[in-house]
């Protein structure tokens, strides 16, 4: 069973960052300490936990609704502090026992300051750095509507591979690379990653044929692995738990604005009408121009992106991004919510040890599998979204403006399922709603009349796309529940590779184990079968189902 929050008494690193040490005291009176009644100091608290969705839209949201948990007036003066276990008498013993001397907020921790709502800030940079690495890897569902594959003499058998190369450079780099990361430092090894796969993307340009397609498509994702893991953990030494579920939703939000073939079809319409110029396809230029534009906010990643909330000053910058006080409300409500965050230096390796008692930590393995599983209905859908429209007789222009909507439907639906889950302080059960969502559409596609009409499909994978992506809620509770540094370093990576492998057996199928014993074929969304894909369809209608009842016994 998963703990929908981590349990205070998880491992939790020593004061060297070499190892786990457990706290031996009694769970019983630790809970006590962290439900502090009345701190020994004469200091206020808040009077509860006023803003469970911690931000102006997720608050905004619940208030609009009538539902906003706590039904109080909202005071943006009040004291926003929560109550944790630095408000007993036993704050020593505790630094001791959380904190590492080399912690780089050690300075700004203070565990009797207090700070109001109205003080709190956000970092917004991230969710730029993200559309980048979407926008790259996404346009190639743009460029395949405007004859790509004719240009290079390929067929769909040839782009199959493609789609799945990606996912497995994708996959062998997300824990390397994120090993990487916590050596130099997200702020440095984020930026660098944008840079380098920007320049590969726009390379594109030149593409001859299967070699160099297959080549291209497998240096991006390499490149780009990492990158989620890592602005996941770079994102929780800025926030909460609490907090972070809000501010995922909107870090994958911005992926709808750069990920093919969704808003970035505005720009792509207009890129791709340049076939011609220079006697080039208008799927080159595509890459060229949108490579370069990814290679700008890599440049400038490194000077916006601070590498922790009291290493915001430099040469360039000496006031910083935040004042003094800020920064001090940043790290004490970081580590009042989550004491283990304060027992690694954001640039401290982690050992061979420590990354094998990560992976071992069987109580985060359910949440791993929760990743494969959820995401694969999706992906075929998504992925020949464009062929499909093209196969339905849609133009270029067409195609990529009526894959629009469906972005906007689920950037609405993913920020209201993800302040539904901190309305009601639930993961598991609402983590449902993404396949109880795409059932009714697969059933529709399957049910309608042959031949359907090209409008008819449209808005049916309109509403399928539109579905609520559960993901920000599941990556936050991966979060939340890893308990150390070093353990949420490893977690990131290991939820994100099984979601690559989601995306993979999405995109070319393979066999299904169910629970009665039986498997059932998941047939990847082949040529012979477009453009309704019936085979496939049936198969990702079993798999809703199979999803939509064993989820909810997941705590």
């Amino acid at each position: 069973m998963i703990a929908e929050s981590i349990s205070p008494t998880k491992p939790v690193p020593n004061s060297e960052g070499s190892g786990f040490k457990s706290d031996e005291r009694d769970e019983t009176k630790l809970s006590d300490e962290y439900q502090v009644g009345t701190p020994p100091e004469p200091v206020p608290l808040a009077a509860g936990q006023v803003q469970r969705a911690e931000s102006a839209l997720g608050d905004a949201i619940l208030r609009f609704l009538g539902v906003r948990k706590g039904g109080s007036k909202h005071d943006p003066d009040a004291i926003a502090t929560q109550p944790s276990l630095w408000d007993s008498d036993k704050v020593e013993e505790y630094k001791e026992l959380y904190i590492s001397p080399d912690w780089e907020n050690l300075e700004a921790f203070d565990p009797s300051f207090r700070w109001t709502w109205l003080e709190e800030k956000q970092e917004i940079w991230v969710c730029v750095m993200f559309s980048a690495l979407n926008l790259d890897r996404g346009n190639i569902s743009n460029a395949t509507s405007d004859n790509m594959l004719d240009d290079l003499g390929l067929i769909q058998a040839d782009y199959n591979p493609g789609t799945t190369i990606s996912k497995v450079g994708f996959l062998v780099a997300e824990l390397p690379s994120q090993l990487i990361s916590k050596r130099l430092g997200p702020d440095r090894w984020i930026p660098l990653q944008i840079i380098i796969f920007s320049i590969i993307s726009g390379a594109q340009f030149f593409l001859k044929g299967r070699a160099s397609f297959l080549a291209t498509r497998y240096l991006i994702a390499t490149f780009q692995g990492g990158f989620i893991p890592d602005t996941i953990l770079y994102l929780s030494y800025f926030y909460p738990s609490r907090a972070l579920p809000i501010r995922l939703a909107w870090y994958w939000m911005s992926s709808n604005l750069g990920e093919a073939p969704h808003n970035s079809g505005f720009l792509a319409v207009g890129l791709l009408k340049m076939r011609g110029i220079g006697g080039y396809a208008g799927w080159r230029w595509l890459f060229l121009i949108e490579g370069l534009f990814t290679l700008l906010i890599g440049i400038a990643s490194f000077f916006l992106t601070p590498s922790s909330p009291s290493g915001t000053k430099s040469w360039f910058n000496r006031k910083g991004y935040f004042t003094d006080k800020q920064v001090k409300i940043i790290v004490n409500s970081v580590i009042r919510d989550d004491p283990g965050k304060g027992g690694m230096h954001n640039r401290e390796p982690l050992t061979v040890r420590q990354i094998w008692d990560c992976i071992k930590d069987y109580d985060m393995w359910p949440l791993y599998a929760l990743g494969l599983l959820f995401g694969i209905p999706k992906y075929p859908v998504s992925q020949y979204l464009s062929l499909s429209f093209r196969g339905l007789g849609f133009t270029v222009i067409q195609t990529n403006l009526l894959s629009i909507p469906s972005s906007v439907g689920s950037m609405i639906t993913m920020l209201g399922i993800t302040a539904l889950s901190e309305l009601v302080n639930n993961r598991s059960f609402v983590a449902m709603a993404e396949d109880a969502w795409l059932l009714p559409c697969f059933i529709a596609l399957i049910a309608l009349p042959d031949p359907i009409s090209s409008w008819s499909y449209f808005a049916i994978a309109t509403v399928l796309l539109s579905f609520p992506y559960t993901h920000a809620i599941q990556v936050a509770w991966t979060s939340r529940n890893s308990g150390t540094v070093q353990n949420r370093t490893v977690s990131a990576s290991l939820y994100n590779m099984w979601v690559q492998v989601s995306a993979m057996i999405g995109a070319n199928g393979g066999y299904i184990a169910l629970k009665s014993g039986h498997e059932v074929m998941f047939p990847v969304y082949q040529a012979s079968d477009k453009p309704r894909y019936f085979k496939a369809n049936k198969g990702l209608i079993v798999i809703c189902v199979w999803m939509c009842s064993p989820i909810s016994d997941i705590r």
